[in-house]
């Protein structure tokens, strides 16, 4: 059965995430070189635009920050993936250029900035969850890094507890590419709607 995406994405029901596009993620102190440069190819632009369009059709924008604590107390030491980033000469630490928004990505005077200190999607371990469902938010646009971890991560979890994703192909990156596109293909497909950008874009200008 097709699904309708302007019902879906009905702006008073909807909110747009950005997941991790910070300067230590996907911007010029990038702690995952190879994905900053994937994302910067494609996913900054797409983001702009995509959260242009949204706050014009007067849709929440929710940019969700990894900020670890600068000496690493509490933080995950469980993966190689936290090892790694925090071994990394541009260290993705609370006060340090890293975890500022990426360059090019507009902060509105309306958006929303949640931060977590650890874990690896925000609806464990920051006050996304309740915020969206005070808000009565049922549906999310998930834009941001990584299709390899983050993204597969923040969106079984925001099916699991009820909400429906919807992400634009355009508006997310993973390495290698291929790689992404087979995620979003052979696993995501199956519990979001996949779309571009300039397809909500056309919806929400309507």
């Amino acid at each position: 059965m097709p699904i309708d995406l302007a019902s879906l994405a009905r702006p008073e029901h909807t909110a747009v995430l950005l997941q991790e596009c910070q300067q230590g993620v996907i911007g010029t102190e990038s702690v995952l070189p190879e994905l900053a440069r994937s994302a910067q190819k494609g996913l900054i632009p797409a983001v702009v635009r995509l959260t242009s369009a949204a706050r014009a059709a007067g849709i929440r924008v929710v940019h969700c920050l990894a900020v670890p604590r600068e000496d690493g107390f509490g933080r995950h030491r469980n993966a190689p993936l936290f090892l790694a980033t925090h071994r990394s000469r541009n260290r993705l630490v609370e006060g340090a250029p890293g975890v500022d928004v990426a360059n090019g990505i507009e902060v509105g005077p309306d958006d929303l900035v949640l931060t977590r200190m650890q874990g690896l999607t925000p609806f464990a371990y920051s006050e996304l969850d309740p915020i969206l469902r005070n808000e009565r938010i049922e549906t999310i646009v998930a834009c941001g890094v990584s299709l390899n971890v983050a993204i597969p991560a923040l969106t079984f979890e925001a099916v699991t507890a009820g909400y429906s994703v919807i992400i634009p192909r355009d508006a997310v990156a993973g390495v290698p590419a291929a790689y992404g596109e087979a995620v979003l293909d052979n696993t995501l497909r199956a519990v979001a709607t996949l779309t571009r950008t300039d397809d909500l874009i056309s919806v929400w200008s309507r």
